[in-house]
């Protein structure tokens, strides 16, 4: 399994309930401003919906070399997991796996059972997990042996903060997915990142 940072400087995720518009269209318009890396949540549909879903998110992706991630199963094709803070490491586990993480002793743990990345949130307050928290601060992006992208009320105006703070990238959700404009938001955050890999 890879240790290099296995993804772009900016990765979206999935909230179909959040979307202004179909996920799917969301997540072209996603792709049309820039985005390379998707992570597919919409864990509440059955595994066939996902296992569709992410068939065709991935068909997005494909052609300007996108990377989908689907969470929390690892049986679904997909360039890799994204495993909750809870869900057990896959055994056998092959391509990307990554892993949310609420504190840096929780980066420290996906480091030590072998994940490729981490996502550190919430970095800023959210509204979309308001139960998370409190925010841990851009201060607590660096000084990690695994890259981390900043997740939970990372927008356009404070994506560069947290490159500068020293995360690998940022990690959004909320900017993109209730956005009228999705691609506008995504060519924002791509410029505030910096290059994408």
């Amino acid at each position: 399994m890879t240790r290099i940072p296995p993804l772009p400087r900016l990765v979206v995720l999935t909230d179909a309930a959040a979307s202004a518009r179909p996920l799917g269209e969301t997540v072209a318009a996603a792709v049309d401003g820039g985005a390379r890396a998707v992570v597919l949540r919409e864990k509440h549909l059955s595994r066939s919906e996902r296992a569709a879903l992410a068939a065709e998110l991935g068909a997005l992706l494909r052609p300007v070399g996108g990377v989908l991630i689907v969470a929390s199963d690892p049986g679904i094709a997909a360039a890799g997991v994204h495993l909750a803070a809870t869900d057990l490491f896959p055994a056998g586990a092959r391509g990307i796996v990554g892993r949310s993480c609420h504190s840096p002793a929780e980066v420290a743990r996906a480091a030590d059972e072998g994940c490729s990345y981490a996502f550190l949130s919430p970095v800023f307050a959210t509204a979309s997990k308001p139960g998370y928290g409190p925010a841990v601060g851009p201060a607590a992006l660096s000084g990690h042996r695994i890259p981390v992208w900043a997740l939970g009320g990372v927008d356009p105006n404070n994506a560069a903060v947290c490159v500068r703070a020293g995360a690998a990238g940022v990690a959004v959700m909320g900017a993109v997915m209730r956005a009228e404009d999705p691609a506008a938001v995504v060519a924002e955050l791509c410029g505030a990142v910096g290059p994408l890999r």
